[in-house]
């Protein structure tokens, strides 16, 4: 499994979103409205369409999402924010890069320098890594579901493929503008859905065995992830389950 789809689904487990539900609301609310500066009709806007939905799909109150539109469109008062793409390298020469709304990127542009150089990854230029990812819609399923069920939901719902990852979970890959489509399906039919985005995926892996790099590319993602401004960490690292449990507890 692709290191963003396990550590999603170890952070579940840890209850990490729970914990941090403010933080993540927070960050929701700032994509709805960087997004609604363009329009707040999500029927003309789809690029508003998609954050509502994925505001949603982390049960985000519709009272919050409409303050968060208000603020785009200038009805209430909101913040500038621009959108920056950090890239860098991790502990074994894995790949990140870091999707960052920021309404100062002087301040933001040195903390992520200041993560990667306490914790020994290393900033890259822009396109140094880039070129490795592309958007995905990317869908993960809870453990011991019906595969046929999956498979024929999925696929009749437009994705673009399942793929068993064990245990009776499943990823489902679909075009990033229709991953909250096939989310929904699912959920119809009763599938546990553990997480659901549009996340840059890398085409290759690279494989982690040691356990120091190991803990070491986890403690990176975990601060930038922490950070107010860093929206989303995508990466390219590969590891077994019982590495990343190890290097996870």
């Amino acid at each position: 499994m692709s290191g963003h789809s396990k550590w999603a689904t170890i952070k579940h487990k840890k209850g990490a979103a729970d914990k941090a539900r403010g933080k993540l609301f927070a960050k929701l609310a700032r994509q709805i409205e960087v997004a609604a500066k363009s329009g707040g009709d999500v029927d003309t806007n789809p690029t508003l369409r998609t954050a509502v939905q994925k505001a949603k799909a982390g049960r985000m109150t519709n009272d919050a999402i409409d303050r968060a539109i208000k603020r785009g469109t200038g009805d209430d008062d909101g913040g500038t924010y621009e959108s920056i793409m950090y890239e860098g390298y991790a502990h074994g020469g894995v790949a990140l890069m870091i999707d960052v709304l920021t309404d100062n990127r002087n301040r933001t542009g040195a903390e992520i320098r200041n993560i990667f150089s306490k914790l020994g990854g290393s900033m890259a230029e822009p396109g140094a890594v880039g070129w490795q990812f592309q958007r995905r819609g990317v869908i993960l399923t809870g453990e011991a579901v019906d595969e046929d069920t999956v498979m024929m939901t999925a696929i009749e719902a437009g994705a673009d493929d399942v793929i068993a990852e064990g245990d009776g979970a499943f990823r489902v890959m679909t075009d990033p503008s229709i991953v909250y489509d096939v989310k929904a399906a699912l959920d119809d039919v009763g599938i546990e859905v553990i997480s659901a985005d549009s996340p840059m995926v890398a085409e290759n892996l690279v494989p982690v065995t040691d356990t120091a790099d190991a803990k070491g590319i986890l403690r990176i993602l975990e601060a930038l992830e922490d950070n107010d401004d860093v929206q989303d960490v995508f990466s390219n690292f590969d590891m077994t389950d019982e590495l990343m449990e190890l290097a996870a507890s």
